[in-house]
Order: C-alpha cells, then structure tokens, then sequence
C-alpha cells in the first residue's frame, strides 16, 4: 500500500501571494464575512477558546471591533454561561428582559445585584410585572440602611418619563436627550415593563458602529463544548443565555463522538455550530454530513501545541486550509482557520487558500483583555499563554478535548505548553494593525472583498533564501513606533 499521499505539505512561510494588477485602494476594501446568515461578522477574526485568551472580556472587546469571541470551557457550565450572559448585556441596544427589582426589595440585596451584574439602576415592578417605580444609583448614593426597602426611596410611576412599546433606539434617544435621563422604561398599554434603555448602550453603539451584533443589537459571542455529556450539560445553558455560536472544541474533530455530538445539537436546537478541529478533505466531508455549519481547521500549527511532535500527527496548515476548502466547494458550510498566524500576513494567506475567518490565540493572548496572568521579567511585561493540551490547562478541565477524560493527573500526556507572551496592550490596537495588513495585501490583487480575495489569488512556493529575505534583515531593528509583528 502506497504510504505517501500525493500532495506537499505548506505552511504559511513557504508561500507568498503573487501581486496582480489593482485598481483597488486598500481603503476602500470591504473585509465583511458571513459565517452563517445569523453570524455576520465585521472583520474576520475570532479569539480562540483558551483559558488564556477568551473570557468575557476579551468576548466584548473583539465584538465591539466586529469580530467574535469564543469563550473557554476550563470552567462550570454555570460560569461559562455567566460569562457568555456579561458579553450580551454589555451592549443591548433596547434590552428586551432588564434586570428589575421588587417594591419589598431590601437594598442589601440590591447592592448584591448591583455588584453582580455592574449596573446602576432598575425598573421597579410589582407582581404582574407592571411599572411601579425606577430605582437608581442617584437614589441610593447616600442612604446607610441597607435594611430599608425600595419602594420608600424609589422614583415613583407618577413622577417617570417612559416610553410605549414599540419604539426604536433613535426614538428612545431623542426622548432621553430631551427629558435629560439616563434609563428609559418601555411598557405596553397595562403599564407591563416590555423594556429599558440606557444612555450608556446607545453611546457604545456610537462609539463602536462597527461592532458585530445579533438581531435584538447585542454584540455576537461565541463558547465552546466538548462532546457528548459535556456539551449536554453546556449546551442548554448556553443558549439560555442566547449564545451566537455552538463550537464544539476538539483536538480532533474526525470522530464519532464529535460527529454524534453535532448531531445531537442540531437535532434539539436552532443554533449555529462550529466542528473541529480537522486538517483533511475526508474530515471536511465527515462533518459535513453530521450537519456543522461551519468547520474550525488546524491540528498541530498552534505556538503553544506539540501534537505534531508528541503524537507525529498533523497536516501543515496552509495545505490543511486548501484541502478542506476543496471538499467543501459548492456547500454553504464555512471555514475557520485556526492556529499558525504570526503576521497579518498569514491572514491573508489563510483567507486566500479557502478560509472565510481565523482564530488568534497567540496574539490575542499578548492583550490587555486577556485572562492570562501579566507578569514581569527583566524590567519588561509579559502575559502567561498556555495551550489547552498542556498539564496546567487539562488539570483544570480541558482533558476531554485531547480524550483522556479518564486518565489520573500523574499519568496525562500533554499535547501543549505553558510560555510566555510580550504584554502589547490593547486588543484594538492590535486588531487595527491585523486589518490594516489584510486590506493592504487585498490592494495588492485588486480585490475589493474576501470573496475575490479566495477567488483571485495564486500563491508561489518560496524557498528558505526567500523567506529569510521576507523578513527585515541586515539592519538593527529601532522601534519609535509600537509594532506587534517585531520583537
């Protein structure tokens, strides 16, 4: 039996993007994707489900730069699903069920919710859920008792500006703006709370308008499952929670647990899911069938990942993006590239071999919003980045995701590391710098979306010299200008 198959492995380093003419500015490109009808991204990018890249925070902080975040699973179901629930209620728009509190509401437990959910105000509601009073920080800044009850400090009915159902945020802005309010009520004819907005979410909206947003206006998040048991128990909660995208999150996507996995998910519920990770085009046909919506593509390129030199398994990454791409043509599922990007570069590469989006661990891992730990070592800044393959990480929960739920502590075989990252800031920044480099490299084609990015590009193969001349070289390197790709 022939062992060889009867293609080159490329990674991203042995290739380059042959230039074509262009009447395309840079600019003027429209780097919009569409991973489903229902997730409709702003720029192509997600942040990888590690314990070290996504929780809430950085969820909301790509989301507001129009991407989407996919929040780890190395913790309770009950907290990835609190987790997923702060990143849509960071930004709603009109929020559809606002937090409220009761009239016998004691202001201890106020101050509890308060503290929970970092809000500053609430709706006050009897029994029927009818509008009784608004109850807000300015009434409570200065009262000690923490015993007393709302209703004898609240704002009563009589005395609030409000709003009737159905209204949109440009109208409930204009009655803000002329009543001088921060929260406005919205109720139907019975006085029954329908709503609430707040100044706060119509700023956001104006200072990101590129943000990525579900139908009802809130930011688009995603969160990870393992399979079987564990994606059942997640599952539910998450999308109690109105979770955007399902991703169910394996170091090898072509098995039969993913596979009834998916199945599974898609039988039960109305929601978008992600399978992966796969790297052939017989995998790509496999969850194909099984119903993902979307697949997630990468074993082994990942800095922090050894499952090529601990297992000998693996497909580079460049030809993992083509092959799949390939057994995919004509389908409307989609393609997440994951792992291996350095430069945005490589994000241009992986798009132009087949991928709709990519997902960053390392970069996004050296932010401010990432959960990693920031520490200091000869004067300078660094950020903890471990991947989910290693001891630390499968210890605390990730053993599922490599198939040794069932093994003892002692006796793991990790598939990854625990290193360390240059601290470079905020992520917006960053996500700046890897637009920039996508929509300057789309100039260089002549294309003026994604879709004529994949459609328009042919890559030559380059050889060591050539790669050692892509990069700076004979010159001392003197930063006078933050620069993410240069240590």
């Amino acid at each position: 039996m022939e062992k060889f198959v009867n293609f080159e492995g490329l990674t991203f380093d042995d290739i380059l993007i042959l230039p074509q003419y262009s009447e395309i500015s840079p600019s003027k490109v429209d780097v919009k994707t569409s991973l489903h009808e229902k997730i409709n991204l702003n720029i192509p990018l997600l942040s990888a489900a590690m314990d070290t890249v996504t929780e809430s925070e950085m969820a909301i902080a790509l989301a507001c730069q129009g991407g989407i975040g996919i929040i780890h699973k190395n913790m309770s179901p009950e907290e990835q699903a609190k987790e997923v629930y702060k990143v849509k209620r960071f930004e709603s728009g009109i929020i559809n069920n606002p937090i409220v509190v009761h009239p016998e509401t004691r202001l201890k437990e106020v101050f509890l919710i308060m503290k929970e959910n970092n809000i500053n105000g609430f709706p006050v509601v009897d029994k029927d859920m009818k509008l009784v009073g608004m109850l807000t920080n300015r009434d409570i800044r200065y009262i000690e008792d923490e015993n007393l009850e709302v209703y004898k400090i609240m704002t009563p009915f009589e005395k609030l500006i409000y709003a009737y159902e159905p209204i949109n945020l440009e109208e409930a802005k204009n009655i803000m703006n002329k009543s001088k309010i921060e929260k406005l009520p919205i109720i139907n004819k019975d006085r029954e709370l329908k709503g609430l907005v707040t100044y706060k979410d119509i700023l956001k909206e104006i200072n990101y308008p590129n943000a990525s947003r579900d139908s009802k206006n809130r930011l688009l998040v995603g969160a990870a499952v393992g399979v079987e048991e564990d994606a059942k128990r997640r599952v539910p909660l998450l999308l109690d929670n109105e979770c955007d995208l399902i991703v169910v999150d394996t170091a090898h996507g072509h098995t039969k647990n993913v596979g009834n996995t998916i199945k599974w998910i898609k039988k039960n519920f109305e929601c978008v899911v992600v399978g992966g990770n796969i790297a052939t085009y017989e995998a790509a046909l496999f969850l194909k069938d099984c119903g993902a919506d979307v697949v997630k593509v990468g074993i082994g390129p990942g800095s922090i990942c050894t499952t090529r030199v601990v297992a000998g398994i693996g497909v580079p990454q460049l030809t993992a993006i083509l092959e799949v791409s390939k057994a995919l043509k004509g389908s409307n599922i989609k393609i997440i590239a994951d792992g291996g990007i350095r430069y945005s570069g490589d994000i241009v590469k992986a798009i132009a071999a087949g991928a709709h989006a990519v997902m960053l661990g390392n970069l996004f891992a050296q932010t401010e919003e990432a959960p990693g730990e920031l520490i200091h070592i000869g004067g300078k800044r660094y950020k903890i980045y471990r991947g989910m393959g290693s001891i630390d990480a499968m210890i605390k929960g990730s053993k599922d995701r490599y198939f040794q739920d069932s093994v003892e502590n002692e006796k793991l075989v990790p598939e990854g590391i625990v290193g360390s990252v240059p601290y470079r800031g905020k992520a917006e920044d960053l996500i700046f710098q890897l637009i920039g480099g996508l929509k300057s490299g789309m100039g260089y084609i002549g294309a003026k979306n994604l879709e004529e990015l994949r459609e328009k590009s042919k890559f030559i193969k380059i050889t060591n010299s050539a790669l050692k001349e892509s990069h700076p070289h004979d010159v001392d390197i003197r930063k006078e200008a933050p620069n993410y790709f240069l240590n």
